[in-house]
């Protein structure tokens, strides 16, 4: 315990381990803050009407610069963590993350395209160098006290998803009910809050994360991990002076990397790269860099399979030019990844078109004792977790204040800010009333561009209207507005329609805001002058980024149960943890295509038809139970089943596999209007139901195959 008794890690502990810990643990939560509060706004901002701050895309555009942010935040980390491991340090790689971050986060709040690209293109390569350089930070600082890193990771992960939870919430709440700026704006002050606590408590963790040193060799492992080189220093990128000195396997014999496979692998990454970021710049700039077609095939389309050939190619050459044992545990690794693709391709709807679902399809206004019960609900999963994190910080303090003092004001001025707007939003909601409102609407005709026919339309009147025909009928509607303040019957406000259906109360500023907007982009502001019939107390309506935060509530919540059922005689074998897993998520997405039935069409009463609240609950609770069973374990079975000098290069393809996944959740993601149109939305969730159910059985009917090459390994 040399390393660990010299930084004196142990000496001033919260819950059993170090404060540097809880260090990490918080800077960790508020880049999860960060990431997820602008990942539940994007689609939203991105498709929302123009005089209401959006861009007014369609779901194919959004969607595909959705994929490829997602995509590329699970790549750049390959280069950030060579970057720290080589040159600068874990530390300084974590702040330039950071710094960059809360630059993207900035800049995405300005709300226009030039600053908007800027951002995301920050914060991919901000999450570059943070991602993968905190776990590298806990790794080394437990290396010596392996029994307690368990533990440390299970603190760490809850700090993720406390992280995300307040992310979800609180950015998408603002977003949607004040400002897209405002939502964008909190998620980079609080990365910036995150990124000074840790500057000025970074001494806590004494030598860990600095720069390397540059003339020392690199370390050998001891006997009892068969003499590899460390997990950092993959064998096969050094010197023959000291790859013909290192053990090897039994069985297995030196495989480095030859001129033609350096020229594959960057070759792949280059094609894969330029048609991830060609995606979006096809579909919204209208500029396509593969702009050519070989047969029947587009140019992108033949790029990529060109790149996943290349790729190919060197997975299978490189695996089958080692040893029998390290060949047939590499193809396990292969046949995760695979499966891997397809769950995070499912998946990674919850940020598209789940948002989207429960933004158009959800009925999502809460009545009379069901918006009491949601109210409590909110109340209590709103204030619990803060209580704790609070509580945590506490014990913190107590540890660390006398030395960081600096660095413990601004994460409690952080928490008074999170407090103030968890009061601020109770208060919001429980002040909230249902408006019943009438305005006009006429009934006309007008020309068909497409057909050049004259066609009965029925529209409503807005405000100052002066296009009236002598044979228009004008009829009153009703509609309901939930907004915090106060009105009385007969009084008249404006409102505007929302693109997504509903109605939003303006007042002053917006209403000139909006026209501004509306008139800038050469279209006519289309205020409605509404007149309040009636007053409804009970009545909440939840706004649809609300249920992006069940995910990390459910992990909390079941994350415990599922660590001890891993740890019992019942654990399953990995590839049957990857078919429930799959199985899982599938019968989450069977509750929302079940759910989706009939949608479009009108109840009794006239409306239009819409989904329960609970359909998306169940689906979100399916999900969050699959990503429990497979998330985990991937990597984990990367880390047993590779050995250490290739380990660099295997992580680098599970993350390829993500990547590919989040960029193929966005593609089909981006066909749910062609699908619906040509089908039904229930069509779509069904595909997503069918495929990664087929594919789980698949993992688990192949489980005695890789059993048998896993060689021993649980």
């Amino acid at each position: 315990m040399q390393g660990n008794s010299q930084n004196n890690f142990f000496e001033s502990k919260v819950l059993g381990h170090p404060s540097g810990l809880f260090v990490l643990f918080f800077t960790e939560m508020w880049e999860r803050f960060s990431y997820y509060g602008m990942r539940a706004l994007l689609i939203l901002f991105l498709t929302s009407s123009i005089g209401l701050g959006g861009w007014d895309w369609s779901i194919s555009q959004a969607m595909s610069l959705y994929g490829t942010y997602t995509a590329m935040v699970y790549l750049t980390p390959i280069l950030g963590g060579f970057i720290a491991d080589q040159i600068i340090g874990y530390r300084k790689a974590v702040v330039i993350g950071a710094l960059l971050m809360t630059l993207g986060h900035g800049s995405m709040a300005l709300e226009n395209e030039i600053s908007m690209y800027l951002g995301i293109a920050l914060l991919i390569f901000g999450n570059g160098f943070f991602k993968p350089n905190m776990t590298s930070i806990i790794s080394h600082m437990y290396k010596d006290v392996p029994e307690k890193q368990d533990g440390a990771y299970t603190i760490f992960y809850m700090g993720v998803n406390a992280g995300a939870f307040l992310g979800i919430m609180l950015c998408g709440y603002i977003g949607v009910n004040v400002s897209w700026s405002y939502g964008f704006g909190l998620a980079g002050i609080f990365m910036f809050l995150g990124m000074l606590q840790f500057i000025f408590a970074q001494k806590i963790l004494g030598n860990i994360g600095l720069a390397p040193d540059r003339n020392a060799l690199p370390e050998l492992e001891n006997a009892s991990q068969t003499s590899e080189m460390k997990e950092d220093t993959p064998l096969d990128d050094l010197g023959e002076d000291i790859i013909k000195d290192t053990p090897l396997e039994k069985g297995d014999k030196r495989n480095p990397f030859t001129p033609l496979d350096q020229f594959l692998m960057w070759a792949s990454a280059i094609i894969a790269v330029v048609w991830i970021i060609n995606d979006p710049v096809s579909k919204i700039g209208g500029f396509n860099i593969f702009n050519f077609y070989v047969g029947n095939l587009d140019g992108a389309s033949f790029m990529i399979l060109i790149a996943l050939g290349m790729f190919l190619t060197l997975l299978i050459t490189r695996i089958i030019r080692y040893g029998n044992v390290v060949r047939d545990k590499m193809i396990v690794v292969a046949i995760f990844a695979f499966f891997t693709v397809f769950f995070w391709a499912a998946f990674e709807q919850a940020g598209g078109t789940m948002t989207l679902f429960a933004a158009d399809f959800t009925d999502r206004v809460m009545t009379g004792g069901y918006a009491t019960l949601f109210l409590v609900i909110d109340i209590i999963i709103t204030v619990v977790p803060i209580g704790i994190i609070s509580w945590v910080l506490f014990k913190l303090f107590t540890q660390t204040f006398k030395k960081y003092a600096l660095s413990n004001l601004i994460l409690a001025s952080s928490f008074i800010f999170i407090w103030g707007i968890v009061i601020w939003k109770i208060d919001r909601n429980l002040s909230s009333k249902a408006y019943v409102v009438s305005y006009q609407s006429v009934a006309t005709t007008e020309l068909d561009p497409e057909t050049n026919e004259l066609v009965d339309v029925e529209h409503a009147v807005y405000a100052n209207s002066d296009d009236f025909k002598p044979d228009d009928i004008v009829t009153t509607k009703t509609a309901k507005v939930i907004e915090p303040v106060d009105m009385k019957i007969g009084q008249t406000f404006p409102i505007v329609e929302k693109k997504r259906g509903g109605f939003r109360y303006l007042d002053e500023e917006g209403l000139e805001t909006y026209k501004d907007r509306m008139i800038f982009d050469g279209q006519r502001p289309k205020v409605l002058e509404a007149t309040v019939t009636e007053v409804k107390e009970n009545e909440v309506e939840i706004e649809p980024t609300w249920f992006g935060i069940l995910n990390s509530l459910f992990i909390i919540m079941f994350a415990p149960l599922f660590s001890r059922l891993w740890e019992s005689k019942w654990n399953p074998r990995g590839p049957v943890k990857y078919g429930l897993g799959l199985i899982l998520l599938g019968a989450g997405f069977g509750a929302l295509a079940l759910g989706a039935q009939g949608l479009g069409e009108a109840n009794p009463d006239g409306s239009v038809m819409l989904v329960s609240v609970w359909w998306l609950t169940a689906a979100y609770l399916l999900h969050t139970l699959g990503e429990l069973c497979l998330s985990p374990v991937g990597l984990s079975y990367v880390s047993k089943l590779v050995p250490s000098r290739m380990i660099a290069f295997m992580f680098g393809v599970w993350y390829l596999a993500v990547a590919i996944g989040n960029k193929l959740a966005s593609l089909v993601g981006g066909m749910v209007e062609e699908i619906t149109a040509d089908y039904s939305l229930s069509t779509f969730f069904m595909i997503f139901t069918l495929i990664p159910i087929g594919m789980g059985v698949i993992a688990i009917l192949l489980t005695p195959i890789i059993k048998k090459f896993m060689h021993g390994v649980y």
